[in-house]
């Protein structure tokens, strides 16, 4: 299989326009609020879904060159994540650049109207690309003992200000 091809189910609007001052993940993105606009075909689909408190938000990174401008186009299969001044593997990063930049973010559900789904904690670019929504679920997603291999070496303070807003690329 050499490609697929994906079509949104809808897009994601959010406060945030600037790549360089939008929070790296939703933990770092508390109380924004953003709109998840559903296309109507699929607006049946959100029956029930007032009944979670979170939900997966499945995206593509369509504009992941802008968000970290020196890896774009690069072909290497290790960056220096955000959070990090050490190169990694892509996949041992929640990097934007990547061999298919699809984004996931888990924000709270505050309310629903019509095929438009109201968030918080949306660490998400106004106008993504959406390409599914799964619900949040405790009993499946919740791991108690778990690793974040090098992750597990950064500061809480570390994470916090590079989290919050990115450091300028170049």
């Amino acid at each position: 299989m050499t490609s697929l091809t994906l079509d949104p189910i809808g897009v994601i609007h959010s406060e945030h326009t600037d790549p360089g001052q939008t929070p790296i993940q939703p933990s770092f993105a508390h109380g924004s609020p953003g709109r998840v606009e559903v296309f109507p075909r699929f607006e049946e689909a959100l029956d029930d879904i007032d009944g979670f408190s979170h939900l997966h938000l499945i995206y593509w990174l369509h504009r992941a060159a802008e968000i970290a401008p020196s890896m774009a186009g690069s072909s290497t299969l290790k960056l220096v994540p955000f959070l990090d001044d050490v190169p990694r593997g892509v996949f041992a990063t929640r990097a934007p650049v990547r061999p298919n930049p699809l984004g996931m973010s888990v924000v709270r559900l505050v309310g629903r109207r019509g095929s438009d789904l109201f968030v918080k904690d949306l660490d998400v670019l106004d106008g993504t690309p959406l390409l599914d929504i799964k619900p949040y679920v405790a009993r499946f997603d919740v791991r108690l003992e778990t690793r974040s291999g090098w992750m597990d070496e950064v500061s809480d303070e570390t994470a916090r200000r590079r989290g919050e807003h990115r450091p300028d690329e170049g």
